[in-house]
């Protein structure tokens, strides 16, 4: 694999980039629950859509490397992940390492009342291309937010139909 290894020096790629995205969701179901479906890695092919994800290297936990590919059509995009960060039930932090998306993402759980669970995913990346891609990035914006919210919200359903994980 091209992502680098548990012990390289990632500190370049986890500071926080120019492009921002995040999305919310409201779980009905406990924060163990939620995040033990957020780190089942390879389910997350069940609710991100055109997307296969597979653990690479590691048993899915800190030290790990995931690989992401998305494929619509012709275009595929393959994205890897160092986890870097377990703390759980509450959070878990990875560093996109890939060569096009890279920088940091965390995925964090909190409690509610009544057994529910706020879903944060909160990704900060380097943007590609330069001056172009920071220009190209507020139209991409949207399209990005969108999906993932779109995905969360997707998420959610399945883990409170008992689905996930």
């Amino acid at each position: 694999m091209t992502g680098p290894e548990p012990g390289d020096d990632l500190r370049d790629v986890a500071q926080p980039g120019a492009g921002e995205v995040t999305a919310t969701v409201i779980v009905d179901a406990p924060a163990e629950r939620v995040f033990a479906a957020l780190t089942a890695w390879e389910r997350q092919s069940d609710w991100i859509p055109f997307t296969t994800v597979r653990v690479v290297e590691g048993d899915g936990g800190e030290g790990s490397l995931v690989e992401a590919v998305t494929a619509f059509g012709p275009a595929v995009l393959r994205d890897e992940m160092r986890v870097v960060r377990v703390d759980a039930p509450y959070e878990v932090g990875v560093v996109h390492c890939g060569k096009l998306l890279r920088g940091p993402g965390v995925l964090r759980c909190t409690p509610l009342e009544r057994d529910r669970t706020q879903v944060v995913w909160h990704e900060w990346f380097h943007l590609p291309g330069g001056p172009a891609g920071r220009v190209a990035w507020p139209v991409l914006w949207p399209g990005s937010k969108f999906s993932l919210s779109q995905a969360l919200k997707k998420f959610g359903r399945l883990v409170e139909q008992g689905r996930l994980p």
